[in-house]
């Protein structure tokens, strides 16, 4: 982390973590000295989405509580009445009626136990937002499950995360001054639409990264602001804040956030993609325009305050564009790109018209970062599929660069969260909650009421339970905290029918099994009062990036230790610390049924065992943990990426290389032999391929001269690197270059320099390896080649070519090159997704061909065999297990005081390059980390030279 203090990190995000808001300051609150939790209550109450019938301020809990248990007379609020069905709130219908038992008076379980802590008789509408006495002088603490709405929205979410719901907050409803009126006066609150888990996470590394700058907008209508406002708003929210406002007109915006945004991104990357009637605007949205526009206006902003040194961190799929943006503009910068939300298989991404734009737009960062290997994994091989890159372990490989591909999973700030969990007030509300639900199991949640949030699927598994287990009807509640989302969103959820037809199933006079609250109704203290009571937390998503809310539930459980019902989609799942929850499918609701008895029913132990693996997840996981290795690794991959492009690479100079060559005593020669010293003609293979007669294999005969010529040196240990086959190809040349050590298929094979009785077999560096892949892979690429005209299968002894294209040009074949190069993409996909983890396979794409063999051989690791001493080119007897460990295949030590190497094999050139004593000389078009650059056709001539000094 101290490598960052001499850096400025620019954080991009579409809101920022403040707002502007017109007016005189709002009346303080206990948010403004202690914590701030957009989404929950902590202004002015606003209306909630799931309205509420006209009536008395009540608890809802107080009559689900059997009136025989008489509770203590000074904790039951004052002013209670007697009715039972005043305080059974419902879902909205879309037509904005309540559901079932929701027709009557109709108020929150946190007004009543407002007005009962703060003594008060009666309560005014006003006071319903649940104001708390206690405060804390603490961080301000952002709930991770960010940007609940409030307030009248100004851009209405479809299909939407939490994350970055731009709509009027409570501060800017329809009671604020109006941008136009004369007077200008504005103060700032806490963004209710930003990013909270990432507010958290950048927060909670405190003064170890006291250089920041936010880049994002205010989340509200600006097309009224005048530009002397703006300018104002500008200046200080940059002395103040820390921030610079993106200025972007309103209707610009809610094109790109309302229809690009969430009608065509977020389906896709939840794997929703739309049926008819809205299949057209997903597939021809014409909001793409706007989409690349915002994308623009934010490189400005950056630009305008891009300093030398800084760091920019660019956050989720608002801004997909903007990393390549930013790059054309700004060479040299760290550029680090994070993806908050899932990140959908190539079959799903690839519907997308505009696929091709938004992955070179990732592509433009030094560092692209996931939640989980799996997004990761997916997104590797979507650009492979797509754009036929090729994708490695560790990133992508462009022609030009390399992008590093990294997990990085999101956690929360447990400091922050523990000595929140302390507050006084937290106490309180666990004492009144526990009270008025004696005897009674608690089941939690908190989502929106969306489809990707699975809440219809988590209300119809808690039918199917009670109806499982009659027993338990009257005796255990779901109280789901509902983050608001629009009225679309919550009809297409569907929750509001299976809530009213469970509800109107078993409620009686004093029991409703579902109780909805609004987190624009509860304070943060009152949240983390639920999460200590639950008996269970449960999280049903269909599909999402990190529930950073069960993480919560799992801090605030340290004294009661109860089980997490977790979503085998979430990517807090994937990580082995979450494998202790009870996972569950939430499509399978007799499963999730059975997993919510088992939570209920699960004895102590098992439960503190439980708990305990995923506490040290938890902790272990942390907000601090994920920002300095995200900007760490960013910084790290920018430094890389520019040393190796900032030295322009020189042509050979023999002359220079010479004087070196002279005086040294033991010299080692490793040179390619396709594509350097020999130009293979696709047209003459292709028309041989699977002939049994065909012509044998004829190397070039100068390549072969001057191989043997440098051989005669005593001083001279020469190897010649290849991806041919040892049969029919090799062979022949090591009959007619017999001193020329020669390595095969890319490192499956190695024929070392004949020993003093003349004997050089060949030795295989895959003999312990297993090759029942080939049969399987064979098999796909038969179908490939059937169906690519000219394409054809190089079956070797340990890996397999599929050339798909044998044309010298492209110009007079554009829609079968085209093909071609579709299908390659296509047969990479299948080979790796089939067999790839399976067995252990590397693909590496060329432009006309691609190469499938075992993952741990390649040239680099047959030269380390060379160099090492114990290596089998160096000792017959040499064990393979040892020199194939890892330890000893990149040790740099060399018994040579001259290392020569040319060729195309670029990570071959970097691990020689470590070598103080090596040149390297690349004979590849694309950007090379090798110190010299050759072209083919003039490496002949220069070895001739070297081979003629003595």
């Amino acid at each position: 982390m101290s490598s960052l203090r001499h850096h400025r990190v620019i954080i991009a995000s579409l809101f920022l973590p403040n707002t502007a808001v017109l007016g005189d300051s709002a009346p303080p609150t206990p948010d403004e000295s202690g914590i701030q939790t957009p989404g929950f209550a902590n202004q002015a109450s606003r209306q909630p989405l799931l309205g509420r019938a006209a009536g008395p301020l009540r608890s809802i809990v107080e009559d689900l509580r059997d009136k025989t248990r008489n509770p203590t007379p000074s904790m039951t609020p004052r002013g209670e009445s007697a009715n039972p069905f005043a305080s059974f709130p419902g879902p909205t219908l879309p037509g904005g009626t309540l559901t079932g038992a929701a027709t009557a008076a109709a108020d929150s379980l946190i007004d009543a136990l407002s007005n009962k802590l703060t003594g008060g008789g009666s309560k005014t509408p006003a006071a319903s937002g649940g104001t708390s006495p206690a405060s804390n002088a603490g961080r301000q603490y952002q709930t991770t499950h960010h940007g609940s709405n409030a307030g009248q929205p100004r851009v209405q979410r479809r299909a939407s995360r939490s994350s970055g719901q731009r709509t009027k907050s409570r501060s800017l409803s329809s009671s604020r001054l109006d941008p136009s009126s004369h007077s200008q006066k504005y103060h700032f609150e806490s963004n209710p639409h930003c990013n909270g888990g990432l507010k958290n996470a950048v927060e909670s590394v405190g003064d170890r990264l006291k250089r920041k700058l936010w880049v994002g907008t205010l989340g509200t209508n600006t097309d009224g602001f005048r530009e002397s406002l703006r300018r104002s708003m500008e200046w200080r929210m940059r002395e103040e804040r820390d921030s610079v406002p993106v200025w972007i007109p309103d209707s610009e915006f809610a094109s790109c956030y309302d229809e690009f945004c969430h009608q065509v991104l977020w389906p896709a990357l939840h794997y929703a993609v739309p049926d008819a009637p809205k299949t057209k605007s997903f597939y021809e949205s014409a909001s793409f325009k706007q989409y690349v526009a915002v994308n623009q206006r934010f490189a400005d902003a950056i630009v305008s305050s891009y300093q030398e040194g800084d760091i920019i961190w660019i956050n989720d799929y608002h801004l997909m564009l903007l990393p390549q943006m930013l790059r054309d503009r700004l060479p040299g910068a760290p550029i680090g790109f994070f993806m908050h939300v899932a990140f959908p298989s190539s079959e799903i991404f690839r519907c997308l018209s505009v696929r091709e734009d938004l992955l070179k737009g990732v592509l433009g960062a030094d560092l692209i970062g996931f939640q989980t290997a799996n997004y990761a994994r997916h997104f590797r091989q979507t650009v492979s599929r797509i754009l036929a890159a090729e994708a490695l372990p560790k990133g992508i490989q462009l022609d030009n660069r390399f992008i590093d591909v990294g997990v990085f999973p999101m956690g929360i700030d447990v400091g922050s969260l523990t000595q929140k969990k302390r507050d006084p007030e937290v106490a309180e509300w666990v004492s009144s909650l526990r009270q008025r639900y004696a005897g009674m199991k608690l089941i939690v949640g908190r989502d929106k009421l969306d489809v990707i949030q699975g809440v219809r699927q988590k209300i119809l598994a808690f039918e199917a339970f009670l109806e499982k287990y009659p027993e338990y009807q009257g005796k255990v509640v779901l109280i789901q905290v509902a983050l608001q989302t629009t009225e679309e969103n919550e009809a297409q959820g569907g929750v509001a029918d299976v809530v009213s037809h469970l509800n109107s199933r078993f409620s009686t006079l004093t029991y409703q099994p579902v109780v909805f609250l609004h987190t624009q109704d509860l304070t943060f203290n009152q949240y983390l009062a639920l999460l200590t009571v639950a008996d269970a937390f449960m999280v049903t998503s269909l599909r999402e990036g990190m529930a950073l809310r069960a993480h919560e539930f799992v801090e605030c459980q340290e004294k009661r230790h109860r089980p997490l019902i977790l979503s085998e989609f979430t990517g807090s799942y994937s990580f082995s610390g979450f494998r202790s929850c009870i996972p569950i499918n939430p499509w399978d609701k007799r499963g999730t049924a059975k997993a919510i008895h088992q939570a209920l029913t699960m004895s102590d132990q098992e439960a503190t065992s439980r708990w305990e693996d995923l506490h040290n997840h938890v902790v272990t996981q942390t907000a601090q943990a994920f920002v300095t290795s995200f900007l760490v690794r960013c910084l790290r991959s920018n430094l890389e990426h520019m040393q190796s492009d900032a030295i322009s690479v020189a042509d050979l100079d023999v002359g220079r290389v010479l004087p070196r060559y002279r005086h040294s005593q033991k010299r080692l020669l490793l040179i390619d032999f396709e594509g350097t010293l020999w130009q293979r003609d696709m047209r003459t293979i292709a028309r041989n391929a699977g002939v049994s007669e065909s012509p044998s294999f004829e190397p070039p005969k100068e390549a072969i001269d001057v191989l043997s010529k440098l051989a005669e040196d005593p001083k001279n240990e020469v190897w010649l690197l290849s991806g041919l086959p040892v049969k029919g190809s090799l062979e022949i040349v090591a009959e007619k270059a017999p001193n020329v050590g020669i390595v095969a298929e890319n490192g499956c094979f190695i024929k070392p320099r004949p020993d003093r009785g003349g004997k050089a077999n060949w030795i295989s560096m895959v003999a312990n390896f297993n090759l029942t892949w080939k049969a399987p892979c064979l098999e796909i690429l038969q179908y490939f080649t059937e169906r690519t005209p000219g394409s054809f299968i190089e079956e070797r002894e340990a890996s397999v070519v599929w050339r798909f294209w044998t044309e010298k040009t492209v110009e007079d074949h554009a829609s079968d090159w085209q093909w071609a190069r579709r299908q390659a993409a296509e047969a990479q996909n299948h080979i790796f997704d089939s067999l790839g983890e399976r067995y252990g396979l590397r693909i590496i794409p060329g432009s006309t061909s691609f190469l499938v063999l075992p993952n741990n051989i390649s040239r680099s690791t047959a030269v380390g065999a060379i160099l090492h001493p114990g290596g089998p080119a160096r000792s017959a007897a040499a064990h393979s297990v040892t020199w194939l460990a890892p330890e000893a295949t990149e040790d740099t030590d060399t018994e040579f005081d001259f290392v020569f190497a040319v060729g195309k094999d670029e990570k071959l050139m970097r691990r020689l390059n470590e070598l103080d004593n090596a040149e390297t000389c690349s004979t590849g078009v694309k950007g090379t980390d090798a110190k010299w650059k050759l072209d083919p056709d003039q490496v002949l001539p220069a070895l001739q030279r070297i081979a003629e000094t003595k």
